[in-house]
């Protein structure tokens, strides 16, 4: 046996048992909306993602998603009327996993990312539908226009992500937008005009 894989096998054994130590000091995640603190948040831009579907000639559906996400959130978990939430998406992260594809929805026929860089949704009413949901009101700017747009918002949870150490919370929202709305009308109605949208987004505690 070569003489450092004892050493590699230490070492990695030091790594795991370190881990496990962080996770049992680490305050336990919860799905109970009354443990969330209150508070400011940002966005974690690594682990909130926007991910967009659309009806491709009617054959099958397309999907995409943009990153890179910012935006604040003002949670208050005893009267979530009170909360409030900005996001910022630039337009340049989208992704479809086809380059050519992605080139041609950033360019000027489609979202235009050089004139109109960023997609924002800012939040004006919050009305809790359930434990753990509720439906929150905002405009949404896109491609220069701004139009109102309900998100349909689940709680996932919250606790301190055990690798950076910042306390967290995440939810999904989903909504529908009509992109003729937005000034998007390129092969409407071939391409489909209704957009299905999830947000899937982490917010840190600041």
């Amino acid at each position: 046996m070569p003489r450092f894989l004892p050493i590699l096998s230490l070492s990695a054994a030091l790594l795991a048992a370190s881990s496990l130590v962080s996770l049992a000091e680490a305050p336990a995640f919860s799905t109970d909306p009354a443990t969330v603190q209150a508070g400011a948040y940002q966005v974690e831009p690594m682990h909130t993602r926007v991910l967009f579907a659309v009806s491709h000639m009617g054959f099958s559906t397309w999907y995409g998603d943009f990153n890179q996400a910012s935006g604040a959130l003002n949670l208050d978990p005893a009267d979530p009327r009170k909360s409030t939430v900005e996001i910022h998406v630039p337009i340049s992260s989208l992704s479809t996993t086809n380059t050519k594809l992605d080139g041609e929805l950033k360019g000027d026929k489609w979202l235009d990312a050089a004139k109109y860089p960023e997609m924002v949704f800012k939040s004006e009413k919050v009305t809790p539908t359930g434990k753990d949901a509720a439906d929150v009101e905002g405009q949404l700017t896109l491609h220069g226009e701004t139009k109102p747009v309900t998100l349909h918002v689940s709680f996932n949870g919250a606790g301190v992500n055990v690798m950076d150490k910042h306390y967290t919370v995440g939810f999904e929202a989903k909504g529908k937008i009509k992109r003729s709305d937005f000034g998007v009308k390129t092969y409407v109605p071939l391409i489909g005009d209704e957009v299905d949208l999830i947000l899937s987004a982490a917010f840190e505690k600041q």
